[in-house]
C-alpha cells in the first residue's frame, strides 16, 4: 500500500536507506518498476537529494529511512528543507507498535524529535489509512507555503500478511488547513495605486517567487514599472541577473548599489521574501523612509521582523497577475522625470561596471571570484549551480549571473554544510543531460563525500568545483575582523588529496593551481560528459567576500574591504 500511493502520486524517485523497520516496504519496492529507488550512502545525503529534486523541478522530493538512527541522521536535511520552504516527504521507519515507548531496539520518537522542523507530521495506527495518510501528507507539503512532512510508520503496518482494499484518494481536504488561493483585491489596488505614486521603488523577492512559480510574472511587473530590482540569496534567478533592471543581491553579502537602493527606497515592494536577518541587518535601522508592501502566501511571515504597511496574504503569482491587470485598468505610468532621477541615482552608485568588484591580484595565485567567473563562462551562464556553505557560497552568488529560476540551489535559511554535493546529485538524476556544477570548499565536501560512491552506482556525473583555500573561510573571516586574527581551529591543517580520492571512486581528479590553467581545465571537466570530475583548484586563502554589512547597522553600512566602509 505504502509502494502503490508513491506511483499513484507520481512519484518518480525515492532517496534511502534500509534497516529492519522498513523491510516490509523495501521487499514491495523489490517488485516495483515504476519508482526508482536510489540507495544513498548517508541518510543526510537522502535528504538533500531530494530537497535539490525538489528546488529543481518544484515537485515534492521523497526520502525513505529507517528507525532509530536512520530517522535523526534524516533530521538535518529536513531542518534544510523546512528552513527555506521546501516540499518533501519523508517516510520514516519505526518499530513495531505494540513495542513504541518501551526504549526497543533502534526506536526514537520521530515525530517528536522532528516536530518543530516539519510543516506536519503523522504516524500511522491502522494500515487501511496508509493511502489517506500519504495524499494528506503530500497534499500539504506543497501546497500553501511548502515544507516537509514526516509519516512514520511502525514496522507492523506494513505486514503483508495482513490484507486491507487499496483506495488511492484523488483529493484530500483538510477542514483546518486552507491556504490562502488568491489575494485581497483590494489591498492589491491600494498596492498598485502606492507603487505609481512612488519616486524611489524597490522590487525585493525572495524564494517564494521561486517556489511559487512567479518569475514571469514578477519580471512582467517590473519591466511595466521599470522598477530596479533585487534579490535575496534564495530568489536569485527570479529576476534576470544579466538584465539592466536588476541591481543585485542584497543583504549581509550584498551589493553595494542594491542595499544602498534599498536604504534610500520610499516603496519597497517585498515578494516572496521574509525580512531575513541577513537581508535587513539591524531591524531598528532598516529602510528608515520606506513604506512596505510584502506579499507572501503565508500570513506568519508578513510583519514578524519588519512592520508591513500593505499586507497581501496570497499566492504570489495570482497576486502578482491581479497587480498587473490593475495597473493595466488604472492606465497610469510613473513620472517619467521621477524615475528617470532615480535610476541616475542608481547609476550613479553602480558606476564601476561590476556588481561585486575584487582585487584581481597579481596574477600570481587564484582568486576564488574568478573561479565562479570561469564557471559562468565556460557553462554559459546555464547550468545548474549548487553550493554548500561559507565564502565560496556567497562568490557563487554573486560572480554567477542566474537568468532563470530554479538553477541556483543552496542551503539558505539553515546554512546547511555538506548540502551541496548531494542536491546536485537529485538535479543530475532528473536533468541528465544539463550541466550540473557543485560549488564547495574542502570543508564542506567532506561532510557528505561518501556520495561519490552513491554517483557510481547510479552514473551521475555532477562536477564538483572545490574552492580550497585550506581554511574554513567564512570563520576565517570574521575571526580576521572581529577576533583580531585568532585563528581558533578554523585551518584545515591535515586534507586529503582529493584528486586521488575522486580516482579512488572511480572519477575523474583535476587539481588546478595555476591562474593560466583554469578556464582550461574547467573547459576540460565539463566536456567529459559522463564523468564526474573533482576539480579540486587552489585559491587564495586571504580572501575575504565583500560587501559586508557592519553589525546592526543600517542596509548602507557596509565594509568594502579589508580597509573601506561606508
Amino acid at each position: 500500500m505504502v509502494v502503490r500511493s508513491l506511483r499513484d502520486e507520481g512519484v518518480k524517485y525515492i532517496y534511502g536507506y534500509p534497516g529492519g523497520a522498513l523491510l516490509h516496504i523495501y521487499d514491495a519496492l523489490f517488485k516495483e518498476n515504476d519508482v526508482t529507488h536510489i540507495l544513498v550512502r548517508h541518510e543526510q545525503a537522502a535528504t538533500h537529494m531530494a530537497d535539490g529534486y525538489a528546488r529543481a523541478t518544484g515537485k515534492p522530493g521523497v526520502v525513505l529511512v529507517t528507525s532509530g538512527p536512520g530517522a535523526t541522521n534524516a533530521i538535518t536535511g529536513i531542518a534544510t528543507a523546512y528552513m527555506d520552504s521546501i516540499p518533501m516527504v519523508i517516510l520514516s521507519g519505526q518499530v513495531p507498535s505494540n513495542m513504541v515507548g518501551t526504549d526497543a531496539f533502534q526506536e526514537t520518537d520521530m515525530v517528536g524529535i522532528s516536530r518543530p522542523i516539519v510543516k506536519h507530521s503523522f504516524i500511522i495506527k491502522h494500515p487501511s489509512e496508509i493511502p489517506e495518510v500519504i495524499k494528506k501528507a503530500f497534499y500539504i507539503a506543497q501546497s500553501g507555503r511548502p515544507g516537509p512532512v514526516v509519516v512514520d510508520i511502525p514496522k507492523d503496518m506494513g505486514d503483508p500478511t495482513q490484507k486491507f482494499e487499496y483506495s488511492y484518494p484523488k483529493k484530500v481536504k483538510l477542514r483546518s488547513y486552507s491556504p490562502a488561493v488568491r489575494g485581497h483585491s483590494g489591498q492589491i489596488r491600494k498596492a498598485a495605486e502606492m507603487l505609481l505614486a512612488a519616486k524611489r521603488p524597490i522590487l525585493y523577492s525572495g524564494g517564494g517567487v521561486i517556489m511559487g512559480n512567479a518569475s514571469e510574472q514578477l519580471t512582467e511587473l517590473a519591466k511595466m514599472l521599470n522598477l530596479p530590482v533585487t534579490n535575496t540569496l534564495m530568489g536569485l534567478g527570479a529576476f534576470p541577473g544579466t538584465d539592466r533592471q536588476f541591481v543585485g543581491m542584497l543583504g549581509m553579502h550584498g551589493s553595494y548599489t542594491a542595499n544602498l537602493a534599498m536604504h534610500h527606497s520610499d516603496v519597497i515592494l517585498a515578494v516572496g521574501a521574509r525580512f531575513d536577518d541577513r537581508v535587513i541587518n539591524g531591524a531598528a535601522k532598516f529602510c528608515p523612509n520606506a513604506k512596505i508592501i510584502h506579499i507572501d502566501i503565508d500570513p506568519a511571515s508578513i510583519s514578524k521582523t519588519i512592520k508591513a504597511d500593505i499586507p497581501i496574504v496570497g499566492p504570489v503569482d495570482s497576486v502578482l497577475s491581479e497587480m498587473v491587470a490593475i495597473l493595466k485598468e488604472i492606465g497610469e505610468t510613473p513620472n517619467k522625470d521621477t524615475v528617470a532621477a532615480w535610476w541616475k541615482q542608481i547609476d550613479e552608485w553602480r558606476a564601476g561596471g561590476a556588481l561585486f568588484p575584487y582585487d584581481k591580484g597579481d596574477g600570481s595565485i587564484i582568486k576564488p571570484q574568478s573561479v565562479i567567473e570561469t564557471l559562468c563562462e565556460v557553462t554559459k551562464g546555464d547550468a545548474y549551480i549548487t553550493s554548500d556553505v561559507g565564502q565560496h557560497q556567497m562568490f557563487a552568488a554573486q560572480y554567477y549571473r542566474f537568468n532563470k529560476p530554479n538553477r541556483w540551489i543552496n542551503s539558505g535559511g539553515l546554512g546547511t554544510m555538506g548540502f551541496g554535493f548531494p542536491a546536485a546529485m537529485g538535479i543530475k538524476l532528473s536533468f541528465p543531460e544539463s550541466d550540473v556544477a557543485c560549488v564547495t570548499g574542502e570543508g564542506s565536501i567532506q561532510m557528505n563525500i561518501q556520495e561519490l560512491s552513491t554517483c557510481l552506482q547510479y552514473d551521475l556525473p555532477v562536477k564538483i568545483i572545490n574552492l580550497n583555500n585550506g581554511t574554513l573561510g567564512m570563520v576565517r573571516q570574521w575571526q580576521d575582523m572581529q577576533y583580531n586574527s585568532r585563528y581558533s581551529h578554523s585551518y584545515m591543517e591535515s586534507l586529503p588529496d582529493f584528486v586521488k580520492l575522486a580516482e579512488a571512486y572511480g572519477h575523474v581528479g583535476i587539481r588546478v593551481t595555476d591562474p593560466k590553467d583554469l578556464k582550461a581545465k574547467m573547459e576540460e571537466a565539463f566536456s567529459l560528459k559522463n564523468r564526474l570530475v573533482f576539480l579540486d583548484i587552489q585559491v587564495d586563502s586571504s580572501e575575504h567576500v565583500y560587501p559586508m554589512q557592519i553589525r546592526d547597522g543600517a542596509m548602507r553600512d557596509m565594509w568594502l574591504s579589508k580597509t573601506e566602509r561606508t
